[in-house]
């Protein structure tokens, strides 16, 4: 059998303290840098654990609101907003630095990685932010997205990710959290959609049709409450189907 090479991506840095358990099982990690959550010490704790266990780490900035963890769009102008990633970006390579490592990647957090998704105005604000950093910095981004065809022509290193426990609209947005469909909680739901997407490139959408879909990273959301137990036998299961995780 053919094997496949696949990254598994966390949000992490985010409050809820389970990166010790998750990071044996993923390969890249997205850390909260102060936007919608996280600080210093925070981002120094999980830079650490991503270093123990040689996890690529990624900026996870999002809209500077804490107060509805970055999950909702704010009014804030374009301007500020670019400033606001690009100091969040900032901070995590500083705590990185003391640890002498190095940045892997970007990965807008919520709201933001949203709109990125659709709205050409919010997806120019992250690519401009991007390239003040090295070109060699990936950004992670949805198939088929605003921001990834933005991306490509603003010669940006492109990741595609999918979600593995989140449903998917016909149009490969996200189901809305406000839905009680929208996460993924169920190990073999999980396990069956992941590997529809790895092994057949769709993805069974919320009204039963399966739409073509291309990843190289799957996420699994670090504050799903069932984080843990879902990326442990996820792995498991893809490592049985002769999946590299790496």
């Amino acid at each position: 059998m053919k094997a496949y090479s696949i990254d598994i991506n966390c949000d992490v840095g985010e409050g809820i303290g389970n990166e010790a358990e998750l990071m044996p099982y993923i390969s890249s990690c997205n850390i909260a840098c102060g936007g919608h959550a996280g600080d210093k010490n925070t981002m120094l704790e999980v830079v650490k654990l991503a270093k123990q266990h040689k996890v690529k780490i990624g900026a996870h900035p999002s809209f500077p609101d804490k107060a509805n963890f970055g999950r909702q769009r704010i009014n804030i102008s374009y301007a500020a907003l670019y400033q606001s990633l690009k100091n969040q970006i900032r901070v995590l390579q500083d705590v990185m630095r003391e640890e002498h490592v190095q940045l892997h990647h970007v990965k807008p957090h919520g709201a933001l990685y949203n709109l990125a998704a659709v709205d050409k105005e919010i997806a120019m604000v992250i690519v401009e932010v991007m390239k003040r950093f090295h070109l060699a910095l990936k950004l992670y981004v949805s198939y088929k997205s605003v921001i990834a065809d933005i991306a490509i022509q603003a010669n940006i290193p492109i990741t595609y990710e999918a979600f593995a426990d989140r449903n998917y609209n016909a149009d490969l947005t996200l189901v809305s959290r406000q839905n009680n469909n929208a996460m993924i909680t169920d190990s073999a739901v999980l396990f069956t959609h992941v590997q529809r997407m790895i092994f057949d490139k769709k993805v069974r959408v919320i009204s039963g049709v399966e739409v073509a879909i291309k990843a190289d990273t799957f996420c699994i959301h670090g504050d799903n409450p069932k984080a843990v137990k879902l990326i442990e036998n996820l792995v498991k299961k893809l490592t049985e189907s002769n999946v590299v995780i790496e």
